[in-house]
C-alpha cells in the first residue's frame, strides 16, 4: 500500500492550527462533494479529503501520524507498518486506539465516502474494514423531474419501498416517503447520495446509501443535450429575409434576439450561458424554421403571386439528377 500524505491531501502546511485544517476541509468538502460536483473524480477525492480530516482534526490520532511521518515516510512511497506497530490488542496505533466509532458531529467524513483506506486501518484499526464488510447494501432509485427544477432546483418528495428494521431486529418492507432536495443545474443521468438511507446493516452496523439517479421528462418546448438546451424558433419569411429582433423563451425567461437578414431554415444560433446553470453554464441553441402564412384574402394572395413574380428564385436549383 502507498504511504497518505494528509497534509498535501488537505492542502496545508505540517504546523497548520486546527482552524486552518477545519476550514480547508470545509472549502474542499463543498468543492468535490459527489452531490454538486461536476470533477469526474469528485468521489475518490471527496473520499480521500474525509479520511485526511479524520486524522489531522483529533489531537490523538495526528500526533500519531506526525511520528510516522518524521520516520521520512512520503506520500506515494510503498508502506509497511514498522515492527510493532498495533499494541497488544491488534487493533492498530502505536496507543492501542481504536477509532471504529469516530465522526464529524454531521458534517462528511470518509463515512460519507465510502469508508477508509487500508493505509488508514493498518494505523488505526480495522473498524473502516469492517464497516465496509457490515454495512447494508446501497440502494438505487431513478427520479424523474421536469426541465424547470433542474434548472432553478427544488424540492421533490419522493415514496420508496424500503426495508426497515423492527424494534425487535426483524426486517420489514414499507413505503417510506421523504422530500429531497433538487440542486439547481442538474443534467440527466446525474445522481443524488443520500447517506444511510439504503438497506438497513445487520445488528447495529449503518445503513447503505440511497442514489438517486435523474431523469429529465420531455419539454414541450425544450430539448436537452447535457447542459445545453435547444429550441427550434419559428420565423415569419419576412423576418428571415430582412431581419428581425424577435423575443425567444429560455429557462429564465424570455429574451431579445437578434435575427440576421437573409436566416435560413437550420441555421442555428446561440445564447451563451442561457443553458442550464453551472461552471461553466451551458448554452442555448436557436434551430431557425421558416414558416410561410396560408392567405386568408384575396390581397395576401396577391402578395404571394406579387414575390413569385418579382423574385428570379428557385429554391430546387441544383438538384437536377446527373445522367
Amino acid at each position: 500500500m502507498e504511504f497518505k500524505d494528509y497534509y498535501k491531501v488537505m492542502g496545508v502546511e505540517p504546523d497548520a492550527s486546527a482552524e486552518d485544517i477545519k476550514r480547508a476541509y470545509r472549502k474542499l468538502a463543498r468543492k468535490y462533494h459527489p452531490d454538486v460536483s461536476e470533477d469526474p473524480n469528485a468521489e475518490d477525492r471527496f473520499k480521500e479529503i474525509g479520511e485526511a480530516y479524520e486524522v489531522l482534526k483529533d489531537p490523538a490520532k495526528r500526533e500519531e501520524y506526525d511520528q510516522l511521518r518524521k520516520g521520512g515516510w512520503r506520500g506515494g512511497e510503498e508502506f509497511r507498518p514498522p515492527p510493532g506497530w498495533g499494541g497488544a490488542d491488534g487493533r492498530g496505533g502505536a496507543g492501542g486506539f481504536d477509532f471504529s466509532g469516530f465522526g464529524d458531529g454531521g458534517g462528511f467524513g470518509a463515512e460519507d465516502a465510502g469508508g477508509f483506506s487500508d493505509f488508514f486501518e493498518s494505523l488505526f484499526g480495522g473498524g473502516g474494514r469492517q464497516r465496509r464488510a457490515h454495512k447494508g447494501a446501497d440502494v438505487r432509485a431513478r427520479v424523474e423531474i421536469d426541465l424547470e427544477t433542474a434548472y432553478a432546483g427544488g424540492t421533490r418528495r419522493i415514496s420508496l419501498e424500503r426495508p426497515e428494521r423492527a424494534p425487535d431486529g426483524s426486517v420489514q418492507r414499507k413505503v417510506r416517503s421523504m422530500d429531497v432536495k433538487i440542486p439547481a443545474g442538474m443534467t440527466e443521468g446525474r445522481q443524488i447520495r443520500l447517506a444511510g438511507k439504503g438497506d438497513p446493516g445487520p445488528g447495529n452496523a449503518p445503513a447503505g446509501d440511497l442514489y438517486l439517479e435523474i431523469h429529465i421528462t420531455p419539454h414541450r418546448l425544450f430539448e436537452v443535450d447535457g447542459k445545453d438546451v435547444h429550441l427550434t424558433l419559428p420565423l415569419a419569411p419576412w423576418e428571415a429575409a430582412l431581419g428581425a429582433k424577435v423575443s425567444v423563451p429560455t429557462l429564465a425567461g424570455k429574451v431579445e434576439m437578434n435575427i440576421p437578414a437573409g436566416a435560413t431554415s437550420g441555421q442555428r444560433l446561440r445564447l451563451k450561458g442561457r443553458g442550464l446553470p453551472g461552471k461553466p453554464a451551458g448554452d442555448q441553441y436557436a434551430l431557425l424554421k421558416i414558416v410561410a402564412p396560408k392567405p386568408e384574402n384575396d390581397a395576401q394572395q396577391k402578395s404571394y403571386e406579387q414575390m413569385r413574380d418579382t423574385f428570379d428564385f428557385d429554391p430546387r436549383a441544383g438538384m437536377e439528377a446527373k445522367a
